[in-house]
């Protein structure tokens, strides 16, 4: 008798967690210059105290800061960055599967799509409280700017959560979390629920088989029905983990300044860099994701059969 193949075994939920870490990190080096061009687009026009630079588009910000501050500044608040998809982005693409067998009752054949965004709802809400403090960090090192004397608010990762939380309060590393909270709950629906119809609808109808291809259109069409719902929520989390303390009551402050401020449209400020990433992140991680599972469960397969 032939044994199953990689293909037919299902990954273990450690297996996906370390698929899922891995990926994201992964995807977040390549990408990381167009999250920085994103949250910079984002704050323009937030104070009228800044380095006096105006950023026009993506490669126009991304070259900006290159010559001005240096490449490397595309790259300021990378090690946040990265803590920030162990803790976050493992949890809540790893724990995806198991949280939706989790919500499946017993006489459903096939997940259904409550089943799906309550998985989506748990796992994105779970992760944010968790990866949090990494995501003030990041935002707030991406954000910063030394020109035209403006002093760094901080020199480094480590430095950022210490002065955070000494000088302002250790809540304030969760500073955010509500707008946060609520655009996770928004990507990781939108994201994994969009992917996981998207490939299910293309293999199952025999459109693409469930292989690179597949996996490349479904994240790409999850990218960008997740960049257009959640952007109104990104910008205000993005003004409001950056502000210091006392500039916004309340999250609803900080929404209303902006729209009183700026229009509706600062809202979706920042928009093309933050498909331009998500896209970009999405392809490179459920790729590399969906890859990785199958290599270590061929790898496991082998050494089960040589014991």
């Amino acid at each position: 008798m032939v044994g199953p193949t990689a293909s037919d075994v299902p990954p273990t939920m450690g297996v996906k967690i370390f698929s899922a870490g891995v990926a994201a990190c992964l995807a977040d080096v390549i990408t990381f210059p167009l999250d920085t061009a994103k949250v910079r687009l984002q704050i323009q026009g937030e104070c009228q105290v800044s380095s006096g630079i105006t950023y026009k588009g993506v490669l126009g910000t991304i070259t900006t800061l290159a010559k001005t501050e240096g490449p490397m500044k595309l790259y300021s608040g990378l090690p946040a960055g990265l803590q920030r998809q162990i803790s976050f982005a493992s949890l809540r693409i790893g724990l995806y599967d198991s949280v939706q067998e989790f919500f499946t009752s017993g006489n459903e054949t096939t997940p259904s799509l409550g089943s799906k965004i309550s998985a989506g709802l748990t796992t994105g809400g779970v992760a944010v409280f968790i990866g949090q403090p990494t995501e003030v960090v990041k935002v707030r090192l991406q954000a910063q700017s030394h020109l035209h004397g403006l002093k760094p608010r901080y020199t480094g990762t480590y430095n950022a959560y210490r002065i955070i939380a000494t000088t302002e309060s250790l809540r304030s590393l969760w500073k955010g979390t509500t707008p946060n909270l609520l655009r996770n709950i928004i990507i990781n629906c939108t994201e994994l629920v969009t992917y996981d119809l998207m490939k299910g609808a293309l293999v199952r109808n025999k459109l693409l088989a469930d292989d690179v291809p597949c996996h490349l259109l479904s994240a790409l069409i999850a990218g960008f029905c997740t960049t257009l719902l959640s952007s109104p929520v990104d910008v205000v989390k993005t003004r409001f983990i950056n502000s210091p303390p006392g500039q916004y009551t309340s999250v609803p402050s900080c929404a209303m300044t902006m729209l009183h401020k700026e229009g509706p449209t600062a809202f979706f400020k920042g928009f093309v860099p933050s498909f331009l990433r998500l896209g970009s992140w999405n392809i490179i991680m459920f790729v590399c994701f969906e890859q990785l599972k199958r290599e270590l469960m061929k790898s496991r397969q082998t050494v089960d059969c040589a014991t």
